[in-house]
């Protein structure tokens, strides 16, 4: 992830671990920072503020409507009145589009 240069650029990792795979239905998984060799770092130590979540949890959960896809994604553990909750949320919709647009080629 790269923050935008309003905010310095700075380049930062992450990694994360599937808890649960339900084919066709849901993917459980964990995100958290890393450093560029993918070992887990304090977020605080890159000057994250101290309320970033060390672990998310995140669900994401598929539902066939017709000959269409629900995709329902939920990250827990962000306070939703921290600024790094609306950052997220705001990376979250950029990654769905690029979805978007590969799958439409």
């Amino acid at each position: 992830m790269q923050a935008p240069p309003e905010w310095g650029g700075a380049v930062h990792y992450s990694s994360g671990v599937y808890t649960k795979i339900v084919p066709m239905e849901r993917l459980e998984f964990t995100q958290s920072l890393t450093d560029a060799e993918g070992n887990l770092i304090d977020p605080v130590s890159i000057g994250m503020p101290a309320d970033f979540p060390q672990v998310i949890r995140t669900v994401v959960q598929f539902r066939a409507i017709g000959d269409l896809t629900e995709m329902t994604i939920t990250e827990f553990d962000w306070d939703p009145t921290n600024q790094m909750y609306a950052n997220s949320l705001a990376g979250l919709h950029q990654s769905i589009d690029k979805m978007a647009e590969s799958l439409k080629a």
